[in-house]
């Protein structure tokens, strides 16, 4: 297999003829996970979740009324930016089949959260987590690296010019700061996948649901705040949303193997070698979502939440009896390690006043 051109390099062995194919070790595993039943629905649990975000957003509103006109409406903002991150973990499980059985279920429960409370398009996030899940971190088929102001291969960092290059060169350290808005970009976004010709699934039913949604959002805003506040709430409560999100996902799969199109690779080695669990008990998958369990995740997506910790000890034992290596860190380690790997990256983004034997010296 060709070699990623960054990150950590996945080697293989020579095989050992005395082990069962890879294959039949992903079986051997599923059939442990099922024998215990980690993939059994845990609908209460979701509930349960569902009814305190909800008491939460209910709260949230109530102060909103009661505070008035005062500058501590920006606690407001930035609790709806925690709580409406929440609600998209709910519709992100929902989109994987976690919450219910029923498939058709799922996706009405998971479009009425992600499009009328989160105000996204539910659709276009089908879309793009499916291509993620299926080839992580696989240059040109995971379009969670592709190119959106920041560079994930060094290709696309060496392509930049201008105000954009200056941006990729320092894209570590601007990683969390460009975060604020990452919010109106994921809104933004989604709306243009929707707007964008070609067929797409519900695309009026969802064009119209996030209009309704923003124009109640925003008219309640000007009508009950002064136009400065308000445009401080909308902002504080957006930046909040980006941030949470992103600094959710990032530790995932950010600086860990790339793997180039058309390379070949069993499920078990591509979803576990491209993934990286962040340590911590219920606390910590209450504060991602279950996304510090990003192993399991990759390797039984419709697994509930609650299972994703029993999983993760029978996932590390299997991968240390077939020398699988399974990355687990802290949470502030792992943004190390992405502040690190995108500034690399970035490297290889030309400045305009570099001769060719200085590019050379920076890339060594």
């Amino acid at each position: 297999m060709t070699a990623p051109t960054l990150g950590p390099v996945l080697r293989t062995k020579p095989r050992d003829t005395t082990r069962p194919p890879v294959t039949s070790t992903y079986n051997e595993l599923l059939g442990r996970i099922r024998g215990e039943g980690l993939l059994e629905r845990t609908r209460g649990f979701y509930i349960a979740v569902f009814s305190l975000l909800t008491i939460a957003l209910a709260g949230a509103a109530a102060g909103f009324v009661l505070l008035g006109d005062s500058w501590f409406q920006l606690l407001i903002a930035g609790a709806l930016g925690l709580i409406f991150t929440q609600f998209a973990f709910l519709a992100h499980e929902a989109s994987h089949r976690q919450v219910f059985a029923s498939g058709p279920v799922n996706d009405r429960v998971g479009r009425f959260i992600g499009t009328w409370l989160v105000g996204m398009s539910y659709q276009w996030w089908m879309t793009k987590h499916t291509r993620h899940h299926a080839n992580p971190n696989t240059v040109g088929k995971d379009p969670d690296i592709a190119f959106d102001t920041i560079s994930f291969t060094e290709e696309d960092a060496a392509k930049q010019r201008g105000l954009i290059a200056a941006i990729t060169r320092r894209q570590g350290y601007l990683f969390f700061p460009l975060l604020l808005l990452e919010g109106v970009n994921l809104h933004a976004t989604s709306i243009r996948s929707l707007l964008a010709r070609g067929p797409v699934e519900r695309r009026g039913t969802e064009l119209v649901a996030i209009a309704l949604r923003l124009s109640v959002y925003v008219t309640i805003l000007f009508v009950m705040l002064p136009v400065g506040m308000a445009f401080a709430f909308l902002g504080v409560q957006l930046a909040v949303f980006g941030v949470y999100m992103g600094a959710s996902f990032a530790p995932n799969h950010k600086g860990m193997p790339l793997l180039p199109d058309g390379a070949r690779v069993d499920f078990l080695n591509k979803q576990v070698l491209t993934s990286r669990n962040i340590r911590g008990g219920w606390e910590m998958s209450a504060l991602m979502g279950g996304l510090n369990h990003q192993i399991e995740h990759h390797l039984f997506p419709n697994m509930p939440r609650p299972h994703l910790r029993r999983a993760r000890e029978l996932v590390r034992e299997h991968c240390a009896v077939h020398d699988i290596p399974y990355t687990e860190t802290g949470l502030v380690a792992s943004y190390g390690i992405v502040i690190r790997y995108l500034n690399r990256v970035g490297l290889s983004a030309r400045d305009p006043f570099d001769c060719p034997a200085a590019q050379s010296l920076r890339r060594v």
